[in-house]
């Protein structure tokens, strides 16, 4: 039971990395290959700043705007300098690849007897209970806060620019800074998840962040396959799908490990999944 809970509790961290990927991906149409670099750079900040003695909380705003800062310069690159989104995406992950091994010094940076995000509450209950209710009280926040953010007129005018880019533009918003914004915001929430495992897992790798974005988009793709059922699918139903989509791909890849599949071939699993997982609407509106 304990091998599934933490799973739960590794689902519930990278919940905040399929949200990111939700409004890069489902909300922009826009192939964000930044994540990659910002999820590990959400993980370097938080432990170069609680190895350097200040406290997880600090270190929390802090991830998110270095996330953010990444965001927007892809999203930068892409509107102001025309390049394809696809390649503003590796060229500012590459570049991230000599930040985040520059913050560390080196390649790995363990969080051994450092305080974390979970014990600085000061929450009742074992490590895991704690890591448990602070997952679910953050990522209901973001959840929440994006539900809002969605619904005002600044969110409407971003959804309409992935729905339409041409009309909402006719209508005077202007679409690049919306971009620029919904790539910041989608690589603010990345950095937040990388904050949060490496919590989780105690240290902070360099290697961490590659091929990230497939287990975000794994997790969006499972929430839009469960709650395709839903006639009318609210920006709430929406990202409640993505978050469910995060644990149930996490329990997943625990089923296969408890089966007795190799370590080694997790990362097969993980592609042969998502491709399976990708290709059920194509497959379902052919039938």
């Amino acid at each position: 039971m304990s091998f599934y809970l933490s799973a739960v509790i590794l689902g519930l961290g990278f919940a905040s990395l399929a949200m990111g990927i939700f409004i890069s991906m489902r909300i922009f149409n826009i192939p964000d290959i930044t994540t990659d670099g910002s999820f590990t750079l959400g993980g370097v900040v938080a432990a170069v700043l609680i190895s350097g003695g200040h406290s997880p909380l600090v270190a929390l705003p802090i991830a998110f705007l270095a996330g953010a800062i990444a965001g927007a310069l892809t999203g930068i690159i892409h509107t102001r300098l025309k390049v394809n989104a696809l390649l503003a995406g590796i060229l500012v992950m590459t570049a991230l690849y000599s930040i985040n091994l520059a913050l560390m010094g080196r390649s790995n940076l363990p969080l051994i007897n450092s305080p974390s995000i979970f014990n600085s509450l000061f929450i009742p209950g074992t490590e895991v209970q704690q890591q448990f209710i602070v997952l679910i009280i953050i990522i209901s926040i973001i959840l929440v806060t994006l539900v809002w953010l969605m619904k005002t007129d600044f969110g409407l005018a971003m959804r309409a620019t992935g729905n339409n880019e041409k009309m909402i533009r006719a209508l005077g918003v202007n679409t690049d800074v919306m971009k620029i914004f919904g790539l910041a915001l989608a690589n603010g929430l990345t950095a937040v998840s990388g904050y949060l495992i490496t919590q989780v897992q105690g240290f902070a790798d360099i290697n961490m962040g590659i091929g990230i974005v497939i287990i975000g988009l794994g997790s969006v793709m499972i929430g839009q396959i469960l709650f395709s059922f839903k006639r009318k699918e609210t920006i709430m139903i929406q990202l409640l799908g993505v978050i469910v989509g995060s644990i149930l791909f996490r329990m997943i890849l625990a089923f296969a490990l408890s089966i007795g599949i190799d370590a080694i071939y997790l990362k097969l699993v993980v592609a042969v999944f998502v491709l399976a997982v990708v290709s059920i609407p194509n497959i379902k509106s052919k039938a």
